[in-house]
């Protein structure tokens, strides 16, 4: 595999090595890139170095030729959407549909990213654009950033949790409490990388909840995550017994997950304060009408 050598620029000073080879191949993840820095194939001013390495103007940025990887594109997809501007889209994300790629090389996915990737401005990598993330198999709203600008103002909100979401989900059973906080920390499972769990050694982690109708066998709850961890709000409700439907982590599988990211609220770019809601699957109302 031969090599391509980058100078680094005076704007990429002190920026982080996978960012700065991520920003050259933007259809190639983050984690290939990471894979070739732990495999000495990313080489600095002649010597490998690892992925966090800070770079500085004038080191030299030897890259493997990706070619091959970067020939492909992700298929080309439909998101509904619920609002645009200059600044911002927001869309209503269906199931099945990832953030962005995830670690590999030549398997391209159809993501979130992707699709944003033609409304950016400024931007550039395999993430351009994306605030926020929905897991795969949960739908509802999304903000991405058209604008470096905007990308660092709505990071900013989810970060300091002045951007409030609330889900819809139904789960399983009766809740005992009509409505309340559930706080309790999570970590990862050392057992199972890909999964989580509560536990004394996580991160504190409050999801809200609140019955908002019953069927025979299932709820139907409105959770507003005071956190974002991971898989927050699948774990959270697992634990205390009534794990989300459709849930094969946590759960038992169904036709799908059943949880919706219905409402976003955050202030946008000029100061304009907006939620902006996703209806609510046909799914969920089929699943409690024929309960």
């Amino acid at each position: 595999m031969g090599h391509t050598v980058h100078a680094v620029p005076e704007a990429a000073d002190r920026q982080r090595l996978d960012v700065f080879v991520g920003n050259l191949h933007p259809t190639i993840s983050r984690a290939y890139i990471q894979k070739l820095s732990k495999e000495d194939q990313i080489l600095v001013n002649g010597k490998p170095e690892k992925a966090g390495f800070k770079l500085r103007t004038g080191h030299s940025v030897s890259v493997p030729d990706m070619s091959e990887v970067t020939g492909a594109e992700a298929p080309k997809i439909n998101l509904p959407i619920l609002y645009q501007d200059d600044n911002c889209i927001v869309i209503n994300k269906p199931i099945g549909v990832i953030t962005h790629a995830r670690g590999g090389t030549g398997t391209v996915e159809a993501s979130v990213a992707s699709w944003l990737r033609h409304y950016v401005h400024g931007l550039s990598g395999e993430r351009a654009g994306i605030v926020h993330r929905l897991d795969r198999p949960t739908s509802g709203v999304m903000i991405g950033a058209r604008n470096p600008e905007t990308l660092s103002q709505l990071q900013k909100q989810f970060a300091q949790r002045k951007a409030h979401k609330t889900y819809l989900a139904i789960v399983e059973g009766h809740l005992k409490q009509p409505e309340a906080m559930i706080d309790l920390p999570i970590e990862r499972n050392p057992k199972a990388p890909a999964r989580f769990r509560v536990g004394a050694s996580g991160k504190p982690s409050q999801t809200a909840y609140k019955v908002l109708q019953e069927s025979e066998h299932f709820s139907l709850l409105e959770l507003k995550p005071a956190t974002g961890r991971t898989h927050q709000l699948r774990v959270h409700l697992a634990y205390i017994g009534h794990p989300i439907v459709g849930d094969f982590f946590y759960g038992t599988e169904r036709n799908r997950l059943y949880l919706h990211a219905a409402e976003l609220e955050i202030t946008l770019p000029g100061g304009d304060r907006k939620t902006f809601s996703a209806p609510l699957p046909s799914e969920f109302t089929n699943l409690l009408d024929n309960d």
